[in-house]
């Protein structure tokens, strides 16, 4: 499991340079139901660059809030590239942040199939003017330990270069 030392660097480190360059964030969150958004927002000052979260856990959620195309979720399934890169997009457009991160996966215990076993998840960083980036990560423990590992990646993720 991410620990919370480790969290609370990263996180802060984000802070330093969003707010450096005068950015905001939002997240897209299924399987983490928020723990992204409560992450970042754990840290004093955090509305000087934490913009917006969505927990869109449901598939009509993503739809409703996000824009995702229910064909989309159709076609691939929820935990999917196509349909974390829409979420992170759909952040990006229905929010005033530069930047979005957005996850979707099989936590577990149960839920898991052969294509997408436990701790399959799904993240994608949206960022205004540049090409969404995607990660499909497989993480180990239960589901306590897969969700805390989905939001340290997470916010690796929006570090930026």
């Amino acid at each position: 499991m991410a620990s919370e030392q480790n969290l609370t660097s990263l996180v802060a480190d984000l802070a330093a340079q969003l707010q450096a360059r005068g950015w905001q964030m939002a997240t897209a969150e299924s399987c983490t139901g928020g723990l992204i958004a409560a992450t970042c927002t754990e840290v004093s000052g955090s509305s000087a660059w934490f913009e917006r979260g969505f927990v869109t856990y449901s598939n009509q959620a993503k739809t409703d809030l996000l824009g995702v195309d229910a064909a989309l979720i159709t076609a691939h399934g929820a935990v999917s590239e196509p349909v974390a890169r829409a979420m992170a997009e759909g952040a990006l457009a229905r929010s005033r942040a530069q930047v979005a991160v957005a996850v979707t996966g099989v936590a577990g215990p149960t839920g898991g199939s052969g294509g997408k076993p436990v701790g399959t998840v799904w993240l994608a960083w949206a960022t205004q003017g540049q090409a969404t980036r995607a990660l499909r990560c497989q993480f180990n423990g239960d589901r306590a330990a897969v969700r805390w590992a989905t939001v340290e990646q997470a916010v690796r993720g929006l570090l930026l270069p």
